[in-house]
């Protein structure tokens, strides 16, 4: 029992670390291109408990964890209020592509710093050494899975703001009518067709590819760092 708890909490913390930044990083350029809204709210603060979601931060991820030893989480969101940035259009799509860029950078801190624990304690059994090590891999992978999972071009996720600012103005107005429906639209995108159509599966087809790609990379950042 004790071993599961373990397992769950190294995904859990890694998930609410990656996903607090990840929502804040909306926030920040928000307010960096005049929007003010995430600020007013309180919401700029990196305290979990400000963002954190009972449900799809703690419950969802470890229940996925137990049943599929797959993680998935979200947090409430930042709130941002694209008619108040200096340019709506462009700036929806960089206040977008900041939380998956986010996400990436913690990757790359991740890799650095199990490299470095590698590198100084890499022969140590302890059971404090092991859970950190297991919490390390997690946020790497966990970072990596969010920016790409968040790349996808399905309301409300961060791809369709930035695929919505790239078509031509006609065209984005009518994709922007698919956001009220963004939940039911990911249910049956992520859940309805793979089921019925099994090699239609989104995430293995088009967010595991670039996910596995980029381990490898940072796998051998870890590698360098630990000076293997």
């Amino acid at each position: 029992m004790n071993d599961t708890l373990l397992q769950i909490a190294a995904i859990i913390l890694p998930l609410i670390i990656a996903i607090v930044f990840h929502e804040v990083a909306h926030g920040w350029v928000a307010l960096m291109l005049g929007d003010t809204t995430a600020r007013d709210q309180r919401r700029l603060s990196l305290n979990p408990l400000r963002h954190v979601d009972p449900f799809g931060t703690l419950i969802l991820p470890g229940l996925l964890w137990l049943t599929t030893h797959t993680a998935f989480g979200f947090a409430k969101p930042v709130p941002v209020n694209k008619w108040r940035l200096r340019d709506p259009r462009r700036g929806m799509m960089a206040v977008a592509a900041a939380g998956p860029a986010m996400n990436l950078v913690l990757a790359a801190i991740g890799a650095v710093l199990l490299g470095l624990l590698v590198r100084f304690a890499g022969g140590s059994e302890s059971s404090g050494i092991v859970f950190l090590a297991q919490n390390l891999v997690n946020f790497i992978a966990i970072n990596l899975f969010l920016a790409f999972f968040n790349l996808l071009p399905i309301p409300p996720f961060d791809g369709s703001h930035i695929v919505e600012g790239l078509l031509p103005r006609a065209a984005a107005r009518t994709y922007a009518k698919l956001r009220p429906y963004g939940m039911v639209l990911v249910l049956v995108v992520l859940l309805v067709i793979p089921r019925l159509f099994p090699g239609w599966g989104i995430i293995e087809r088009f967010v595991l590819p670039p996910v596995t790609y980029l381990m490898n990379f940072y796998d051998q950042l870890v590698r360098i760092v630990a000076g293997m």
